[in-house]
């Protein structure tokens, strides 16, 4: 019979978690990034941290550690993974916020989807917080940027 178009379905064509038992564990590395567009004046008071629910930034940074930390109990497919490292950046810059994040494990499968996640969930911390004060903010520009995997070293 031949292999199902999408990973995560059988060959019957029904929703399945991939069997990732046959892989070797490896050093897997994932970078994401998005972007929130805010107004100006939002701009303005995200800077001054004069937001009535604090400090954005680092409440987006947090967000997104635990976020990637939880992928698997947000994603149905997703495998709990063991977390090496998520290293989580949001930045004010001309237009709104920047978000990437970084996440490793060593594993049996990719932590792109817990990257994607930290990106998007750090992003909506930043709507969340700033939602009082902008009607008009758009989360755009969510992406994978890199994914990579290595032998672990010794092996």
């Amino acid at each position: 019979m031949s292999q199902p178009a999408f990973s995560h379905t059988d060959e019957a064509g029904k929703v399945s978690m991939v069997d990732v038992s046959a892989k070797p564990p490896q050093v897997r590395t994932a970078r994401a990034s998005g972007h929130i567009s805010l107004q100006p004046a939002t701009l303005s008071l995200l800077r001054d941290n004069g937001l009535k629910k604090g400090d954005v930034l680092a409440s987006a940074r947090i967000a997104g550690i635990m976020a990637a930390k939880r992928t698997a109990e947000l994603i149905p497919l997703c495998h709990p993974l063991l977390i090496d490292r998520v290293h989580v950046i949001a930045e004010a810059d001309d237009t709104g916020v920047a978000v990437s994040a970084e996440v490793r494990c060593t594993g049996r499968t990719g932590v792109e989807i817990e990257a994607l996640t930290a990106v998007s969930v750090a992003l909506l911390t930043v709507y969340d917080m700033c939602k009082a004060a902008d009607k008009l903010m758009v989360i755009s520009d969510i992406k994978l940027l890199e994914k990579t995997k290595e032998p672990i070293s010794g092996s």
